[in-house]
């Protein structure tokens, strides 16, 4: 694991804290969203506890957690895994979220404040900065705080409720199953677009306009079956002195 992980891990140490299960989630929904953790991944409970230097019973609470964000599945009397949706859930989640989002951008349109557009647009000017630096991590985030932004500005918070659900979900989707080889899914232009249709109050436009973005990232992926032969330590590497 990289210097900047340890010596994170040693500054919650050093301010006195704990390695809790929602430190551990972070670092496993990380490493899935960075495609470190592929689909299948077995996260068994005493492994981790060695990982992180924790009990046990810190670790369930952090796979309940992952596991009610999608990002794991857990059985009962099973090794929980990183999640591998089918062919066909992953499909029903983009369906899912092409309507939620498509009808919030219609709703947006010509109704965000002058602030908020900002906000949104400093999100998007931040994702294509980390992009030309090559910082995928860090434009990974910016993208999925753009998209958090909308659902929080959302008329109906129904579907801003539903919407950050399904942002989480497709973008683990992403991360399972992008194309070998693909260094990044930033669609060049796409959240400038869509912003520029909500400032102008063209809420087909703007529906539009995530139509296409998730259309292209749908077209990235390579749903064919993968198997996982993964070292914990190395990937997620913590030993209990550094907590």
């Amino acid at each position: 694991m990289s210097n900047a992980w340890h010596e994170e891990m040693q500054a919650v140490a050093k301010s006195g804290g704990r390695v809790s299960d929602r430190d551990i989630a972070d670092k496993v929904r990380h490493a899935v969203l960075m495609q470190r953790l592929p689909p299948g991944t077995k996260l068994p409970e005493i492994t981790l506890g060695e990982v992180f230097g924790v009990s046990r019973s810190v670790v369930r609470k952090s796979l309940t957690r992952l596991a009610s964000e999608h990002v794991i599945d857990q059985r009962p009397n099973q090794v929980a895994r990183v999640r591998a949706p089918s062919v066909e859930e992953t499909r029903e989640t983009f369906d899912a979220r092409r309507l939620v989002e498509g009808e919030i951008a219609a709703q947006l349109a010509g109704r965000l404040s002058p602030e908020a557009l900002e906000a949104l647009e400093r999100q998007a000017d931040l994702e294509t900065e980390a992009f030309r630096g090559g910082d995928e991590p860090a434009r990974i985030e910016h993208s999925l705080t753009l998209h958090h932004l909308l659902a929080e500005h959302s008329p109906n918070r129904v579907l801003g409720g539903m919407l950050t659900d399904l942002v989480l979900r497709t973008s683990i989707v992403v991360a399972l199953y992008k194309r070998s080889g693909l260094a990044s899914c930033y669609q060049e232009g796409q959240h400038g677009r869509l912003l520029r249709h909500l400032a102008s109050g063209d809420a087909e436009a703007a529906r539009g306009a995530i139509h296409d973005h998730l259309n292209g990232l749908e077209a990235l992926l390579d749903l064919s079956p993968r198997e996982a032969r993964i070292d914990l330590m190395s990937i997620l590497g913590h030993t209990p002195e550094q907590a």
